[in-house]
């Protein structure tokens, strides 16, 4: 193996977060080999990371270190003096967009060429090259994204560590390491995270979420995505289970409120009202649960965002306003207290066995998360829950029907297609020719003119 050229070119400036620090790290670009991260710095304060983050991101897109000076002196000023120093020199890294890597950062695997085959006839077929920095629209071929989430227990540390350092792995400098992982253990399980039977570390979880990209869909690769590609991985499920009913609530009696209706033609009449589609217990118990997680999951997220825009808070892994259309990531803490009630009016209306018929854009939107979480809470569901002593019908989790006949229309989905931008004005042309409602954000809980409004005065449960 033959060692890289000691720089590579700045790509972008990312964050990880854990619950006692925060760490910058740089993406690089290669010309010879596929992109890395390095580290930049590490400090206790999340908001510092992220305004670090933002300070060189405007410095790497000029190409001029001192666009951000105010900005860089009264961060580093209320930073310690390592990760402050820190920050200053990646500023200087950031603007010329070169950034140094060291020693065994980056090798290039060169293969021994085998002279019987040198100038053989036979040679395989050139692959499509594509430009070096190509757009979606720009490959042939189909793209797929896959995401992975991994979790280690690191149960040897000295086996785990040796491991890294037979990799070439290098711990960070002292300065950059907090208190809660003295040896870079992060670190060390990165570099080893291509074999997931990691020596001295158990694997506690590993998902993958896939998906085929198109750009008539608004897909776009990740270098040339306007916004941070997220992902949202399956969690949180047994969390779920133990919050899904308080122990001081009582469980509504989905048996008689949305009682089995019975009819003597068993199905054999299309004329029959009777036989028609039921909204069955079963699938009333799962809706209301999803319906009130949900709305506990908005409250505690507008609590923790208040009137912050959403990228520029300062964690991650919000519950349920990073699931909501792009233009309302700038709404207010009022506008998201009132999300959260839109789930709870909802779910009220299940437990007093009414069908949950949305009232305004904001309750078509809160119904929309609920049919999509409703089936998980059916794994969450024990052999001896109160669930299953439901009577049975053959309507039970119908989810399709439910999105079919508990909607007057699905035109708020029309504002996750990036292609459709400003379709939420009524002035916009294609609104027009479809006949959309005002899908404008302020707009959310004006109630349809052919529907009963709520009680103005209902307040909110918390």
């Amino acid at each position: 193996m033959t060692a890289l050229p000691r720089t590579a070119q700045a790509v972008d400036f990312l964050c990880e977060h854990t619950p006692s620090k925060s760490r910058v790290m740089a993406l690089l670009d290669h010309d010879h080999g596929p992109r890395s991260l390095a580290a930049v710095l590490t400090c206790k304060d999340p908001d510092h990371a992220h305004e670090a983050v933002d300070i060189l991101r405007r410095v790497l897109a000029r190409r001029e270190a001192t666009c951000a000076d105010d900005e860089l002196r009264a961060l580093t000023a209320v930073m310690p003096d390592a990760p402050a120093g820190s920050l200053r020199q990646a500023v200087t890294h950031a603007a010329t967009g070169t950034w140094p890597t060291g020693p065994g950062v980056l090798y290039e695997v060169v293969e021994p060429e085998d002279p019987e085959s040198a100038g053989a006839q036979d040679a395989a077929p050139v692959p499509f090259e594509p430009s070096s920095h190509p757009r979606l629209k720009d490959l042939p071929g189909k793209v797929v994204r896959i995401a992975r989430l991994y979790e280690f227990h690191v149960t040897d540390e000295d086996a785990l560590i040796r491991a890294a350092t037979d990799r070439g792995w290098e711990p960070l400098q002292a300065t950059d390491l907090g208190d809660d992982d003295p040896r870079d253990l992060v670190g060390a399980v990165m570099t080893l995270t291509d074999d997931l039977n990691v020596p001295g570390a158990q694997t506690l979880e590993d998902q993958s979420v896939a998906e085929v990209l198109s750009p008539e869909d608004g897909d776009e690769l990740a270098d040339w995505n306007p916004s941070p590609v997220a992902i949202r991985f399956h969690h949180g499920w047994r969390l779920r289970y133990e919050r899904s009913r308080p122990a001081a609530t009582p469980t509504p009696n989905f048996a008689a409120l949305f009682p089995i209706r019975e009819c003597d033609c068993a199905g054999k009449s299309e004329d029959c009202e009777t036989c028609g589609w039921q909204l069955t217990p079963r699938t009333a118990d799962l809706l209301s649960t999803a319906l009130s997680v949900l709305a506990d999951q908005a409250f505690d997220d507008a609590a923790r965002l208040g009137d912050q825009y959403l990228p520029d808070a300062h964690s991650t892994g919000w519950a349920v306003f990073d699931r909501l259309p792009p233009l309302t990531r700038s709404a207010d803490h009022r506008w998201r207290r009132r999300m959260a009630r839109a789930f709870d009016d909802l779910a009220d209306d299940l437990n007093k066995g009414r069908w949950p018929e949305p009232t305004c854009t904001a309750e078509e939107m809160a119904l929309h998360l609920a049919i999509e979480d409703a089936p998980t809470y059916l794994e969450d569901r024990l052999a001896d829950d109160e669930h299953h002593t439901l009577p049975r019908h053959e309507d039970d989790y119908s989810w399709d029907a439910c999105s079919d006949l508990l909607f007057q229309d699905h035109d708020v989905l029309m504002l996750f297609d990036a292609s459709l931008a400003g379709i939420e004005a009524p002035g916009n042309p294609a609104h027009q020719r479809l006949g959309a409602g005002d899908l404008r954000v302020d707009s959310w809980f004006e109630p349809f003119d052919n529907g009963v409004a709520r009680n103005p005065q209902r307040g909110f449960r918390r």
